[in-house]
């Protein structure tokens, strides 16, 4: 259950960290074109110091959930479905039937 958590939390973090980082100004501009000239929400500096602290956030965040991930699938690898084997029954096995003829010889 952890870990389909982790893997979702790991999914959502990869779109974040890909759009954080596409709406970044580069020297192909990218898709940071279409942010507007609003820089008035992000400070006087702009969305640039804004989008290099989520990205290195997210990117940091990112990488504790990959090595928390990898740890516990190692874990997981460690241990076997032998290991989980119940060793001792209560199931009784069925007797086998005499057959006919060993009736009359033990008879006899």
């Amino acid at each position: 259950m952890t870990t389909s958590f982790l893997l979702i939390v790991q999914m959502v973090l990869v779109v974040l960290i890909t759009i954080a980082v596409l709406l970044q100004k580069s020297s192909s501009i990218g898709l940071g074109a279409y942010s507007g000239s609003n820089e008035s929400v992000f400070g006087a500096k702009g969305p640039n110091s804004f989008l290099a602290k989520a990205t290195f956030t997210i990117g940091f965040l990112f990488i504790v959930n990959t090595i928390t991930l990898g740890y516990m699938y190692s874990q997981d690898a460690q241990s076997s479905v032998v290991d989980d084997m119940v060793e001792t029954t209560q199931v009784v096995a069925p007797l086998s039937p005499i057959a006919p003829a060993q009736e009359e010889n033990s008879t006899k």
